[in-house]
């Protein structure tokens, strides 16, 4: 009789469990900010290179750069590497040239 009882109270321990993962993975997230940087971690670091105590993290911009797109073959980069030549950006010299 004791082993009967053992058998149905595992089962439903077991069904319960199986329950609760399925709610939990189902159940729709609030809505609200994403979880913050780990303690010990400044904020705008990202994995990458050593620098002192914040070993493989490195810092990112705070803001995007401007993007530029190239009058001969369309293709967007950075505003910085930007070949200008008539009034016109390109991608490299020799989208200018042509």
């Amino acid at each position: 009789m004791t082993r009967l009882l053992f058998w149905i109270a595992l089962i439903i321990l077991v069904v319960m469990a199986v329950r609760n993962k399925l709610r939990a993975m189902t159940a729709p997230r609030p809505p609200g900010p994403v979880p913050g940087p780990q303690p010990n971690m400044q904020p705008n670091m990202q994995p990458g290179t050593r620098t002192g105590a914040q070993a493989d993290w490195q810092r990112v911009p705070d803001q995007a750069e401007r993007m530029s797109c190239c009058a001969q073959c369309g293709i967007y980069f950075p505003s910085s590497e930007a070949v200008s030549a008539n009034g016109r950006e390109y991608c490299c010299a020799a989208h200018a040239r042509q």
